[in-house]
């Protein structure tokens, strides 16, 4: 069965509205009238002082009908004033009922998908209808009332007056005036439906951009940037392609305008002999052609101009609205409605949040370049990530290693080397970093903290190996932190972004996502060491599948902290991930970290992150300083405000 088109789903709502509203429809068609009055007084004085006038050298009944007409634009205008002042009670009342019926529809979105799970499309979407899209059909609607309005009534005493001038006159203009409406009427079908799908193509196009926007990190991350400009790209070119669709459309609509404008005319003008053998006088042919140049015709140039832009516009943006109010959780059972169900807003092919690992989603809270897999994410040695192979050495025990000191010599390569790293981003952008050397030995324990913005985040992407630094070597484990080669999974480390992921699938997956090789054991014992087994079993046990959308933002964070603990990788690197637990969580997820086998690197949080550590580096935007709490406490000013303020 052929789908409605949107003419099918609006027009039945159209009724509705309009019949809600009498009132206001009679005061608008009372001052319409006054305006066919002075319509038909404006052409019918001219033919008058004419015929009666001049010709029947009467000079004086001439100027005493030319000076009728002249009053009746004066009735006219006090007409148009009356109906701007009626059409507050149609226009104000759309405007009104189509913000309630975007916030239903946000609200309604956001009670079924709380998580965001689109990735904010359909926040996007909501804020173009609310603020965009209801103003255009307000200044639409009230735009097509006004000239549909003149139109209808302009015609009316038009037409009337040539028939009190002569009836012939009607035989002449009516045929080629119906003729170009009929063209123009024919045009309006595409026209919508090419309407509809430019709109959608741009609103498709906006989620995209904004969606990649927000997720760019996670694109770098991935090493997805060749097939997302291509994805984009396509859509670009589809939007591309509905523009100059629309533009031809347009342009045939142009046509038809001119022909419905200019045919009248021309035939009055061809039929003027055929008129005058009927005894037509000159003042009556004067009169039409008054009707036709100065009321008619513009009045019908106004309402295909309207009809063909903001007609249009109105009929896919009210269409996009849908055509019934949203159910919200708690609401009355709703009676029936005419018409199809809401279609829900705009569609897009742009994936919401995938249900698995490979879901690319936006970090909370920055810009920087950072990896967001489910929770925690093993860097790649291209700067991207995926998941890590099993690995061959045994899995990490919730015992205490020794931490090994900076100074001590040990026959393996530091964990983290930086040697004069800078970075900027941008050629006239201030250095981020500078200049920065550090060592972090395996088994060290690291806190790094300073001002928000200074490039805490920054560093964590150059350890990542997401970042590449604009001069100095980054190290890890002895090799570059981007190693050349194809793409492709680095187990020696794994980045915990300050958004946590989970994705729809069973505790267990979850938390062996990084270690897919993990049996029952060691995930029962990760379990336990971060204390989530009262978690664990509220949500039905480890192979209960999970929705990301119900758990909350410390929920999620509890998760990916246990899937990197799980992980063998030798290197953890948190930037904020503990932000959203509570303060005796986060230090016990800290120490447990710390105890497994490797290094931990912490971008603190909490001051109090930095008290656990071995050492803190303290970034200042100028230098850093890299020593134990209690030496910082004398050695940076920095740190020592840090600390007082948190303290205070």
């Amino acid at each position: 069965m052929r789908e409605p088109g949107p003419a099918a789903r609006v027009l039945p709502q159209a009724r509705r509205f309009l019949r809600r509203r009498k009132r206001a429809l009679l005061v608008l068609t009372g001052w319409s009238l006054l305006e066919s009055a002075h319509t038909f007084l404006t052409g019918y004085g001219v033919a008058r002082a004419l015929d009666d006038g001049f010709l029947a050298g009467r000079t004086g009944t001439g100027l005493l009908w030319l000076a009728a007409a002249a009053a009746a634009a004066l009735v006219g205008g006090a007409a148009v004033r009356g109906v701007f002042a009626g059409l507050t009670g149609l226009v104000e009342p759309l405007r009104d009922g189509l913000v309630r019926r975007a916030v239903s529809q946000a609200l309604a979105r956001a009670v079924t998908d709380p998580a965001g799970t689109d990735g904010g499309t359909a926040h996007s979407a909501a804020v173009s209808r609310l603020v965009h899209q209801t103003e255009m059909a307000r200044d639409s609607f009230a735009g097509l009332v006004l000239t549909a309005r003149s139109f209808v009534f302009t015609a009316l005493g038009a037409l009337l007056g040539m028939a009190s001038l002569a009836p012939a006159l009607l035989l002449v203009v009516v045929p080629p005036l119906l003729l170009g409406l009929a063209l123009f009427v024919a045009t309006l079908a595409p026209m919508a439906a090419a309407q509809r799908a430019f709109l959608d193509a741009d609103e498709e196009l906006s989620a995209r951009v904004g969606a990649v926007g927000a997720g760019l990190r996670d694109v770098v991350a991935c090493g997805g940037e060749r097939r997302i400009a291509e994805d984009v790209g396509r859509v670009v070119d589809t939007a591309e392609r509905l523009s100059r669709r629309l533009a031809r459309w347009a342009g045939i609509r142009t046509l038809a305008l001119g022909a419905a404008g200019r045919l009248p005319v021309v035939a009055l003008v061809v039929m003027t002999p055929w008129l005058l053998r009927r005894g037509i006088t000159a003042g009556a042919l004067l009169g039409a052609l008054t009707y036709l140049v100065q009321a008619l015709l513009p009045a019908l140039h106004q309402m295909m101009a309207a009809l063909g832009a903001a007609g249009t516009r109105l009929l896919v943006v009210l269409d996009r609205f849908g055509t019934q109010e949203p159910r919200l959780p708690g609401d009355a059972p709703a009676g029936r409605e005419d018409g199809p169900e809401p279609e829900g807003g705009a569609t897009s092919s742009w994936p919401a949040a995938q249900p698995g690992p490979g879901a690319v989603v936006a970090p909370a809270g920055g810009g920087l370049v950072a990896p967001a897999h489910p929770g925690a994410v093993a860097a790649r040695a291209d700067g991207a990530t995926g998941a890590v192979p099993p690995a061959p050495h045994a899995p990490p025990q919730v015992t205490t290693a020794p931490h090994r000191r900076p100074g001590t010599r040990h026959p393996r390569p530091a964990a983290v080397e930086l040697r004069g790293v800078g970075f900027t981003y941008g050629p006239r952008a201030r250095p981020v970093l500078d200049g920065l050397d550090l060592v972090v030995e395996p088994g060290e324990h690291l806190a790094v903290v300073g001002p928000s913005g200074i490039g805490k985040s920054t560093l964590a992407a150059l350890l990542a190996g997401l970042l590449e630094p604009g001069q100095g070597a980054v190290l890890i484990d002895g090799a570059p932190a981007r190693r050349p080669g194809p793409p492709g999974p680095d187990p020696r480390r794994v980045l915990l972004p300050q958004q946590a992921h989970v994705f729809t699938g069973t505790i267990r997956d979850n938390l062996r996502y990084l270690r897919p090789d993990a049996g029952p054991a060691e995930v029962e014992q990760t379990v336990e060491a971060l204390r989530l087994g009262p978690l664990v079993r509220r949500l039905g046990g480890p192979d209960t599948v999970i929705d990301p959308g119900r758990l909350s933002q410390g929920e999620r964070q509890r998760l990916a902290l246990a899937r990197a603990h799980l992980t063998a990788a030798p290197l953890l690197v948190l930037d904020e991930a503990t932000c959203h637990l509570d303060a005796e969580s986060e230090e016990h997820a800290e120490r447990t970290l710390a105890a497994r086998p490797g290094t931990l690197i912490v971008i603190a949080h909490r001051l109090s992150s930095a008290v656990r550590a071995d050492r803190v580096l303290v970034l200042d935007g100028t230098h850093a300083v890299c020593a134990p709490h209690r030496e910082l406490l004398g050695a940076s000013p920095l740190y020592r405000d840090l600390v007082g303020v948190t303290a205070g």
